[in-house]
């Protein structure tokens, strides 16, 4: 085939597939979508998801269902995502343990990185240190001394080994210089309640899933994991202020979809995410739930995740978290 030849086959074929890309992205959405959760319901990641799901919904035309796929640390339902058909219509609303699952499982049965697309983050949602005021203890100093004072006898929840709750908790634990015995427990709504029993010492909940207890008194809000203090609880320090340096964490919520979804989609989904999260209601939902916008490109999103991959590995070395 000589060379003019092969380069109107190439240019053909470029055509083609610019064609067929943008056809798919006029198609969609014809049909229901799904959002998976990969935790439980209540969680942080789940209540986020659901307050962006009906305004998603109302600006589409098509019913948006959210579906919960407990379990494994989020890589239940990360995995459904990845096998789905990369048409735009299954969706994985995902916590930042997305970054930290590459290094805590022996094994995934998936890529992180050559599996997904980013579509856009939906927000940052500040952990906060909660505690049940049984137990006696009001700031960030006392925890640290009474933990400090019998090395391994005070315990914490997380969402699961190597979620972002624990990851926020080690990351405190170790800049705070005590030993701590870890609970992981499948989502937050299980953490929770062994909290206010008391049977766990302390937990770094989501914000949006504390924040009934915390103003009911149930539980006791030591600080927050962020680097910022929450819009719904002002009064509440971070830990580094409370005086533990470099322990911050930053807890997001994003979206993204299997790799080889059509650009096109990928790039209408994103901005009818961003017009959903522009509505009135959407903002308020997520201001009442101390939820702060992090907006970004897919392409950013990927490399932000590809860069937060890096520094998750690293401290989970220094934590000793061993794989699953």
């Amino acid at each position: 085939m000589g060379i003019t030849r092969l380069l109107a086959v190439l240019c053909a074929g470029a055509a083609v597939a610019l064609a067929s890309g943008g056809a798919a992205a006029q198609a969609w959405p014809s049909k229901p979508i799904r959002i998976i959760v990969p935790f439980t319901p209540g969680s942080g990641t789940d209540i986020i998801a659901r307050a962006l799901s009906d305004r998603l919904s109302a600006n589409l035309g098509q019913p948006v269902v959210v579906e919960n796929r407990a379990g494994a640390g989020g890589t239940i339902g990360a995995a459904a995502v990845a096998k789905a058909d990369p048409d735009g219509y299954t969706i994985l609303v995902q916590s930042s343990s997305h970054t930290v699952n590459p290094f805590t499982f022996q094994s995934l049965p998936y890529d992180t990185q050559k599996d997904f697309a980013g579509v856009t983050p939906l927000a940052v949602l500040p952990n906060v240190l909660i505690i049940s005021p049984a137990k006696g203890i009001r700031s960030v100093q006392e925890l640290v001394a009474a933990a400090k004072a019998k090395p391994g006898t005070i315990n914490y929840a997380s969402a699961g080994s190597g979620s972002a709750t624990h990851l926020n908790a080690e990351k405190f634990r170790l800049n705070a210089g005590f030993d701590a015995v870890h609970i992981p427990f499948k989502g937050s709504p299980e953490a929770i309640t062994e909290v206010m029993t008391g049977r766990v010492d302390y937990y770094f909940s989501p914000v949006v899933s504390a924040l009934p207890q915390i103003k009911d008194g149930k539980l006791l809000a030591l600080a927050v994991g962020s680097p910022t203090r929450s819009s719904v609880l002002p009064d509440v320090p971070t830990t580094v202020e409370a005086g533990v340096p470099n322990s911050e964490y930053t807890f997001w919520v994003g979206m993204l979809v299997p790799a080889k979804t059509p650009r096109d989609v990928v790039k209408k989904l994103h901005d009818e995410v961003q017009k959903a999260l522009a509505s009135p209601e959407v903002k308020e939902r997520y201001a009442k739930l101390g939820a702060e916008p992090m907006p970004m490109t897919p392409e950013q999103f990927d490399a932000y995740i590809r860069d937060e991959m890096a520094a998750n590995e690293k401290l989970i070395r220094a934590a000793g978290i061993k794989a699953n």
